[in-house]
């Protein structure tokens, strides 16, 4: 390959991966086209994207966007990198389920907010809450104290509701 069409790949990594924080690393040797094919299909409608890169390219266009610590996933072999999504453990979680699915399919590494996990990390980051699930569970806590207050003083004021009805009926019955 030129250094003219080298050159020209490299600046299209650092285009794509330019806007791109937190990636998956992974190794797809051994998948067949159909099962790629399918892969790619489930994982566009979700807003993730799938990319083969050329490892040295790959760790060239990381250096100059000032991303080092990711260019150690882009050792040897193949290399498909898996980004977008709400989050990147959205894409952990697809890439593990998808891993089960079809066994040529590796996870290699993720980087997370400058971070470099190892493929055991991925498998663990697939197992934390989504942005959704965080941002329910920030919501459930916000309204919780609020539930309690209102529980709080309704509860007492049925007591007494039902104190006094229970008494109107004795009344009555007495009457």
């Amino acid at each position: 390959m030129s250094y003219f069409v080298k050159s020209l790949v490299q600046s299209e990594y650092e285009n794509i991966f330019g806007a791109v924080s937190d990636f998956v690393v992974v190794d797809m040797t051994g998948v067949s086209g159909v099962d790629n094919n399918i892969l790619r299909g489930e994982l566009k409608e979700k807003g993730i994207h799938l990319t083969i890169v050329k490892n040295s390219m790959m760790r060239r266009a990381l250096k100059s966007l000032g991303m080092d610590d990711a260019c150690a996933a882009f050792g040897s072999g193949p290399c498909t990198v898996a980004y977008g999504g709400d989050s990147v453990v959205d894409i952990a979680k697809e890439v593990v389920d998808w891993a089960k699915k079809i066994k040529a399919i590796e996870p290699r590494g993720a980087f997370v907010d400058g971070m470099l996990m190892a493929g055991d990390g991925v498998k663990e980051l697939s197992k934390m809450p989504t942005r959704v699930e965080l941002q329910g569970q920030v919501v459930q806590l916000a309204l919780t104290p609020g539930a309690n207050v209102a529980g709080a003083l309704l509860g007492p004021g049925g007591v007494i509701a039902g104190c006094v009805e229970s008494l109107i009926e004795k009344l009555e019955e007495a009457a």
